[in-house]
């Protein structure tokens, strides 16, 4: 019988606690408790949607804050707590699930301590235990969600070595994963996570091992391996490319049994002023029957900002991209366009699966304020019976200390 989250980071918690130095004088301590951080984050944002089904357009005015202290460091030592509160503002709550017959709105009213870890950090090793962020890489494989208001975090022990310069050796594991839909959706997890990298002169070469196991009674496994390599070089124009390949496979308590790869080629060219991109992305299929996941991923940076594929379709999915991106005004600007299509469609499958246009606009007021407008349009392909026309407007403003 496995060890309940609670008393796996206990554990840790205490043999850290107990290690050398980890006591001292209390003047000490209190210097440390006392000489820490405050900080705040907020956003205030309005979605809107609009899709072309039996749905209700869905709208929603939200404040998400976030209040946190990071201790001074004694020794190494340090903690971090850190609180956060999504709110309906005037009453603007018409979106799925707050509110049934309307178009989902993933930002859901809770209030929770969104991080509380105790870390340790030397030269060579910085160990964190306890509820906290992790990001890995590009954040395909594992992510924050910070798009969303209730962000995802992890219940986990990470441990991160550095034995030489520009290596990075990080392993985590998860006992619990704190989703984007408050508490009730968290997800008790046996997940163990290992990331090995090394930085070269022109790009950082990277190998992972994924091990996702959720647990309850669906046992749902994920155990995905790959290798990716990724840069930026040149002086006043700038090359960028990445190459990552990876292979999956997929069982649960129901019998199912699956393999399916994951191929991303991407290059681009920065000239001042602007950047272009061209990508291509592949989540397969094992036969159509199964489409390649990453449930820990931040998925709305992936595939489109209308969020249509969050889940995989079974047939697999590829997308071929193109994005431009700037600064005008003060301020960052990023146009996209996806064309997506099937990897592997079963006989009577539709393998368009539709186009998106993506715009964005984000500045900064001062250290302290930004603002910005986001726009996604995703327009049906041939499988008509699953995905529709769906356009999203964002509009928000922040604030943080």
């Amino acid at each position: 019988m496995k060890k309940s989250t609670t008393g796996v980071l206990s554990a840790a918690i205490a043999s850290i606690l107990a290690a050398p130095g980890a006591i001292a004088e209390a003047s000490s301590i209190t210097e440390a408790l006392t000489g820490g951080t405050a900080y705040g984050d907020f956003r205030l944002r309005y979605e809107d949607v609009e899709q072309d089904n039996a749905l209700d357009d869905a709208s929603a005015l939200t404040l998400r804050s976030r209040l946190g202290y990071k201790t001074g460091s004694f020794n190494g030592f340090s903690a971090t707590i850190e609180l956060e509160d999504s709110r309906i503002i005037a009453g603007q709550d018409e979106f799925a699930p707050t509110n049934t017959g309307f178009s989902v709105i993933a930002d859901p009213e809770t209030t929770e301590v969104d991080q509380y870890f105790i870390q340790y950090k030397n030269d060579y090793v910085a160990t964190k235990v306890g509820r906290q962020v992790l990001t890995l890489d590009d954040h395909r494989f594992v992510g924050h969600v910070g798009w969303r208001q209730d962000r995802q975090t992890f219940d986990a022990l990470n441990v991160v070595v550095t034995p030489i310069d520009n290596l990075a050796i990080n392993y985590s594991y998860i006992g619990q994963r704190n989703r984007i839909f408050a508490e009730t959706a968290d997800i008790v997890s046996d997940d163990n996570l290992l990331n090995i990298s090394y930085q070269t002169s022109v790009g950082k070469i990277t190998g992972y091992a994924y091990l996702l196991e959720t647990d309850n009674d669906a046992e749902v496994v994920h155990d995905t391996y790959g290798l990716r390599f990724a840069g930026v070089s040149g002086d006043s124009t700038k090359f960028h490319y990445h190459a990552e390949f990876a292979t999956q496979s997929f069982e649960n308590a129901a019998g199912a049994d699956n393999d399916a790869d994951y191929l991303k080629l991407e290059g681009g060219v920065g000239i001042p002023g602007v950047t272009f991109k061209l990508g291509y992305e592949v989540l397969g299929s094992d036969d159509g029957g199964y489409g390649f996941a990453t449930p820990l991923a931040t998925l709305h940076k992936f595939n489109g900002w209308a969020d249509i594929f969050l889940n995989t379709p079974a047939q697999g999915l590829e997308d071929l991209y193109l994005s431009a991106s700037g600064k005008v005004f003060g301020g960052k600007w990023v146009v996209a366009y996806h064309d997506f299509s099937a990897d592997d469609a079963a006989d009577g499958v539709a393998d368009d699966l539709g186009d998106e246009i993506d715009l964005l606009f984000t500045k900064k007021f001062g250290k302290n304020y930004n603002a910005g407008i986001k726009y996604a349009i995703y327009s049906q392909g041939d499988d008509i019976d699953t995905r529709v026309d769906t356009d999203k407007l964002w509009l928000w403003v922040g604030a943080s200390f």
